[in-house]
């Protein structure tokens, strides 16, 4: 037997991936995930129109119900929203932005986090206490207060021309930015358990560097939990931006985001069309549902006080 075959069937036999058999919702969850994800990434490619080229817009089109209702277009299964864009098309378009904006959040937020928490465990002293007393000071305030602060700075200092421009990177920060508290404390904890390990003072009396010990020893025992937070972390940071995008503190209209399309679609839902925030509304909840549905499932699996 060849080497891949034995390392695909010691994959296959493995406790993880039997856990998942036997978790009819982690399935879902994940197939749905995939779905969601292929539509956002391909869609150049299926999204049946091109939504926010101008030039194949038609405002004669414009507030068409779904295909099943009287009034309807086969051309536009879920109807078009106010300046004549296919909704269907819009949604795939603003989830390439909501997960865009989550994952690079998240990945923000982890990298700040992990860096201190790993200084704070390691260093100790008025190190650890001064990070833990910027912590403790930030969860006082609301993940969004964070994001409108960081939101206001941006605003006052970028010039005009560019703010619309830069709106992406803003939001990425002001969300990687409120939400870093959480892997700090978890990964500063874990550090505090392994320094105290034999194979942390092999390490020292070794005389390897300290930085070498942080990453090469310490770093790889800290990422189980950090894991867990992060896909957790994902659905909550996708939520955030959508609330941003709602308030008109997010996505600008030339890159819409989920929530953006959401705020959209409020605006006309007095008058009857329901379906332009419906279906984006409804393309939210099954992202961030399948995500934390994903990630409990992988907390159970990595958690060893849960087997």
């Amino acid at each position: 037997m060849t080497r891949p075959s034995i390392l695909l069937r010691a994959a296959l036999d493995s406790d993880i991936l039997w856990r998942f058999r036997q978790a009819p919702a982690a399935i879902v969850a994940l197939a749905l995930l995939l779905v969601m994800l292929f539509c956002a990434l391909a869609a150049p490619l299926i999204a049946p129109h091109t939504p926010f080229d101008p030039s194949t817009l038609n405002l004669m089109d414009s507030r068409l119900p779904p295909a099943w209702i009287e009034g309807g277009s086969t051309s536009y299964l879920l109807g078009t929203d106010e300046q004549g864009r296919d909704v269907l098309s819009t949604i795939f378009y603003g989830m390439r932005i909501s997960i865009a904006v989550g994952v690079a959040a998240v990945l923000l937020s982890v990298l700040i986090g992990v860096t201190l928490g790993l200084v704070a465990g390691w260093f100790g002293g008025w190190i650890d206490a001064l990070i833990m007393r910027m912590a403790d000071v930030q969860l006082s305030f609301p993940t969004i207060m964070i994001a409108f602060f960081i939101d206001g700075i941006a605003k006052s200092v970028m010039p005009p021309d560019l703010r619309e421009m830069t709106r992406f990177y803003v939001v990425i920060l002001a969300i990687g930015v409120a939400d870093w508290v959480q892997f700090a404390r978890t990964v500063r904890a874990a550090t505090l358990v392994e320094k105290g390990k034999d194979y942390t003072a092999a390490a020292r009396l070794s005389r390897r560097p300290v930085a070498a010990i942080i990453f090469a020893h310490i770093l790889p025992n800290t990422l189980g939990p950090v894991i867990i937070l992060a896909t957790l972390g994902l659905g909550v940071a996708i939520l955030t931006e959508a609330i941003l995008s709602f308030l008109g503190l997010g996505m600008p209209p030339t890159q819409p985001s989920l929530g953006a399309l959401i705020r959209v679609g409020n605006d006309l839902l007095l008058s009857g069309e329901w379906w332009i925030s419906m279906f984006p509304g409804l393309a939210l909840v099954l992202l961030v549902l399948s995500v934390n549905l994903f990630g409990d499932w992988l907390r159970d699996v990595l958690n060893p006080r849960l087997k």
